[in-house]
């Protein structure tokens, strides 16, 4: 007996990241995601997810170097990003731009592993400088070359901000960010990404896979969703009667449920904390008030849990993070991920071709096309 959307299906086997939706725990690599976020670093945790284990404090400034060196993305692939229309989604950019990578690889078709771990780091190097340099052309301004040093999420925001150095607690709130976002088991995207880096094709067509199920609404596209309705909200007063309206039209509000987590999403609490503060700091402190008292509602009148994507989007947007690059961000951090797992496919392969159950009709007799 099949079932819809292959839900509680196990379809691999993967040592990387296990999510008990029971306990509403996230574990990469054995390290439970609490653990992580407060203690760690995002390059830490692409070692890791990459690795099985935390690098060494020399394996760690070899993989910082070898990710800031390959920042740069070739001018050809700028020269395209230029032509594209202003108006293209972020996502449509980071989906083609992505897949233009691999025509200036001299690597690209080279399948022995290290070759392969090198353009992981090259993939999770360049997407961020993809989504920076777009938003800066779309917007007329000129591109600014990466930081030779730093940290991904400096690096990021320093190159969005068109060369304006971050200050530390923004950096340490979308390092996290992107920590928490790294991987989780099965979901739509690295399933793509796993079943196209199961016909052996080549890394960056199995990370393009990702990117395009990652652009679907009902995967990354949440949290965009969000920060429209706390902008159309507007203050805490207004948040009840919109809520209200919400329920009585029997509409869904983004950033609740999940499919497997039956408790809190761990990611969120995090997330909640985060936004708390940022707001704090920034005497923003409306965006995290109107969506406290929406979660309030949710839980206790739909019993439905805040996941990642709700207070993702109040994060995102207190950083000066315009809204449509929020799931080009998800994408940045979950790159990890996708490598992680297209390397785990490629040690182990096998063919992903599952069945379906057939449900249309049997034995129609032929009718030649003039006696329709």
């Amino acid at each position: 007996m099949s079932k819809a959307g292959l839900e509680d299906v196990v379809a691999a086997t993967s040592s990387i990241c296990d999510v008990d939706g029971t306990q509403g725990r996230l574990i990469y690599r054995g390290y439970d995601i609490h653990e992580l976020a407060e203690n760690s670093t995002f390059e830490e945790v692409v070692y890791l997810l990459w690795n099985g284990r935390l690098p060494t404090k020399t394996e760690l400034e070899t993989l910082k170097g070898a990710l800031a060196s390959s920042r740069p993305i070739s001018e050809e692939v700028v020269k395209a990003m230029k032509a594209m229309p202003k108006d293209a989604l972020p996502m449509e950019v980071v989906r083609t731009a992505t897949s233009l990578l691999s025509m200036y690889d001299k690597e690209a078709e080279d399948a022995q592993p290290a070759a392969n771990n090198r353009k992981a780091i090259r993939l999770t190097a360049q997407l961020p400088t993809i989504v920076a340099y777009w938003d800066l052309i779309r917007n007329g301004k000129d591109v600014v070359a990466p930081m030779k040093d730093g940290s991904l999420a400096e690096n990021f925001l320093y190159m969005l901000s068109g060369g304006k150095k971050p200050d530390e607690v923004s950096v340490r709130s979308l390092d996290i960010a992107l920590i928490l976002h790294a991987d989780h088991e099965l979901n739509a995207s690295t399933f793509a990404a796993r079943v196209a880096a199961a016909t052996l094709t080549d890394i960056y067509s199995a990370a393009v896979a990702g990117i395009c199920a990652l652009k679907g609404p009902l995967h990354g596209g949440a949290n965009q969703e969000v920060i429209k309705m706390l902008i159309e909200i507007d203050s805490l007063d207004k948040v009840d009667a919109f809520v209200s309206n919400i329920f009585a039209e029997h509409k869904k509000i983004s950033g609740f449920g999940h499919r497997v987590y039956r408790t809190e999403d761990p990611r969120a609490s995090h997330l909640r904390k985060m936004s708390e503060e940022l707001g704090k700091r920034l005497g923003q402190n409306k965006w995290f008030d109107m969506s406290r008292r929406i979660e309030e509602r949710v839980k206790t009148e739909k019993g439905l849990n805040a996941n990642v994507d709700f207070y993702s989007a109040s994060v995102y947007y207190m950083l000066g993070i315009k809204e449509d690059l929020y799931t080009p961000i998800f994408a940045i951090s979950r790159m990890s991920g996708w490598t992680a797992h297209v390397l785990e496919q490629y040690a182990n392969n096998r063919l992903i071709r599952p069945r379906a159950e057939y449900t249309g009709e049997r034995d129609l007799k032929y009718v030649a096309i003039d006696k329709r």
